[in-house]
C-alpha cells in the first residue's frame, strides 16, 4: 500500500509540472498586452509600463518566466496579480467558497442520484425506472447556462424559496440553489451509473449464491450489491469533485458567488497570468489528491482489491 501511494504521488508530481507548464504556456502565448487589458481604455505611461513589465518579468523569455513562477511556488509564493494583490490572498477568499459549493453539489447529487439509481435498478423497467430515465435525460440535455437563470427566476425570484444571489459572504442557505444547479448534471450521471451497475450486479453469480444461502433480500442488496455497484460511482465522484470546482464559472457568475470560477473568469478576460496559473495549480493538486483517494477507496468497497 505504501509503495503504491508513493508511486502515485511521484506520478502526481510529473502531472503537476506538465499541467502547470501547459497552462503557463497557453497564457504566455495568448498574451497580447496584459497591462493594457488590465487598464482597459485608459492609457498607460511608459514609466509605469516599464516598471510593471520588469516586476512581472514580461520582458523575459517564456521558460525564464516559468522558472521564476515555479521557484516562488515552491517557496509558498503564488505571485502577485496584475491588480497588485497577492494571489495567495485571492485564493484564501475564493477557495473556501467554491470548495463548500462543490461539496454541497456532490452531496446533493450523490444522495439523490444513488438512491434513485438503486431503486430504478431494483425495479428495472418499472414506472419509477422510466420516470427516472426521462428526468435524467432532461437534466443532462439542459446546459447550466440555461438551467441556472431558469431556476434562479422560479425558485429564487418568483417563489422566494432561496436567495436569488449569494452575495459577498454567502451563507450555507444562500449556496443551496447554486449547489442544486451545479449538481443537477452530476445527479443524472450518478443515477444512471448506479442503476446500470445495480442491474449488472443483480445478475452476478455471487448474488445467486447469497440468495441460495438464505440471506434476506435487504442484506443481499444493501451489503453485497450496493458495495460493488458504488465502485464506478465513487470513481466518477472523485473526478467530478475537481470538475465542479473548476467548472463553476457559469454558476458563480449567475448567482454572484465570489469563488474560483469568478476569479478565473476575471483573470482570463484581463489576461492576468499569475492569477490564472495560481488558481489552476491548486486545481491540479485537488485533482491529483481526489483521484488518489478514490483509488484507495476501492479497497474499502471491494476487499478483493489489493495494492501491492
Amino acid at each position: 500500500m505504501i509503495r503504491y501511494i508513493v508511486r502515485r504521488l511521484l506520478q502526481g508530481v510529473l502531472t503537476f509540472f506538465g499541467a502547470t507548464f501547459v497552462v503557463y504556456a497557453l497564457m504566455f502565448a495568448n498574451q497580447n498586452d496584459p497591462l493594457q487589458a488590465l487598464a482597459g481604455e485608459r492609457p498607460i505611461s511608459d514609466n509605469v509600463r516599464q516598471a510593471l513589465t520588469e516586476r512581472y518579468h514580461l520582458n523575459e523569455p517564456f521558460i525564464v518566466q516559468y522558472g521564476y513562477y515555479m521557484r516562488g511556488l515552491f517557496q509558498g509564493d503564488f505571485g502577485i496579480s496584475l491588480t497588485g494583490r497577492p494571489v495567495a490572498d485571492l485564493l484564501d477568499r475564493a477557495w473556501p467558497v467554491t470548495a463548500q459549493l462543490a461539496v454541497m453539489a456532490v452531496v446533493f447529487a450523490a444522495l439523490i442520484g444513488v438512491v434513485a439509481g438503486v431503486v430504478a435498478g431494483i425495479r428495472r423497467a418499472g414506472i419509477f425506472d422510466n420516470i427516472t430515465l426521462v428526468i435524467t435525460l432532461v437534466l443532462i440535455s439542459i446546459p447550466i447556462v440555461v438551467l441556472a437563470p431558469v431556476l434562479q427566476l422560479f425558485l429564487g425570484v418568483q417563489l422566494s424559496l432561496f436567495p436569488p444571489t449569494a452575495g459577498s459572504s454567502p451563507s450555507f442557505y444562500a449556496l443551496m440553489l447554486p449547489a442544486i444547479v451545479l449538481g443537477a448534471g452530476s445527479l443524472a450521471t450518478y443515477s444512471r451509473l448506479t442503476r446500470t451497475s445495480v442491474v449488472e450486479n443483480l445478475r452476478a453469480d455471487y448474488v445467486r449464491t447469497a440468495k441460495a444461502k438464505g440471506l434476506t433480500r435487504n442484506r443481499v442488496i444493501g451489503v453485497h450489491v450496493l458495495r460493488n455497484s458504488l465502485i464506478p460511482v465513487v470513481t466518477y465522484i472523485g473526478v467530478d469533485l475537481g470538475s465542479l470546482m473548476a467548472g463553476a464559472i457559469i454558476t458563480e457568475g449567475v448567482f454572484n458567488v465570489p469563488g474560483v470560477g469568478s476569479a478565473l473568469f476575471r483573470g482570463i478576460t484581463t489576461e492576468d497570468g499569475p492569477l490564472v496559473v495560481g488558481f489552476v495549480s491548486v486545481l491540479v493538486i485537488v485533482f491529483i489528491l481526489a483521484n488518489l483517494i478514490v483509488d484507495l477507496l476501492y479497497a474499502v468497497l471491494d476487499p478483493r482489491i489489493r495494492y501491492e
